[in-house]
């Protein structure tokens, strides 16, 4: 039996603030992510966003609204608006869907100090507000709340993903 997992992969360009989505040799999907203020990188704390190979580790979200905010990998109970956001300012707003990465590179992206499941690595949703295409989070792949449900609707746990420089 063939794993769904095996003909997808997704593909993050750092250098272009891109994400696109692959079955086999064919592109399903081209948007604009924002990935880490800090460039790219793989040490723990660095707030840098992990290159090299990884893997979907986990999906969470299904089923819950747009806008529905996360807080340590649960549906908090509330949903994104920006009154809710001019009374946590501080936050670092995860949204509507997260993709889990693990890394699969020893000493790259995966275990001690790079581990990129270790360091709470995601591809998820943020608010709409927020400028794609430039980079400002703090190491993970943000999307627009509708690109990451399309995105999440269509892989399953074992997709592959190659986040380049």
């Amino acid at each position: 039996m063939t794993n769904p997992a095996d003909s997808l992969r997704i593909v993050v360009t750092i250098a272009n603030q891109r994400l696109q989505l692959y079955q086999a040799e064919q592109l399903l999907m081209d948007v604009a992510v924002s990935t880490a203020r800090n460039g790219p990188g793989e040490t723990s704390g660095s707030e840098c966003t992990p290159r090299g190979r990884h893997v979907v580790r986990a999906r969470i979200g299904s089923g819950c609204a747009a806008g529905t905010v996360f807080v340590g990998r649960r549906a908090s109970g509330e949903i994104y608006t920006p009154e809710l956001a001019k009374r946590y300012p501080e936050r670092d707003w995860i949204l509507s869907r997260i993709l889990w990465l693990s890394g699969l590179e020893v000493g790259k992206n995966r275990l001690g100090e790079v581990d990129s499941m270790r360091r709470y690595i995601y591809i998820h949703g943020c608010p709409d507000s927020e400028p794609m295409g430039v980079p400002r989070s703090k190491g993970c792949v943000r999307m627009r709340n509708a690109d990451i449900i399309a995105l999440f609707d269509r892989v399953p746990v074992g997709t592959r993903v190659f986040i380049a420089e």
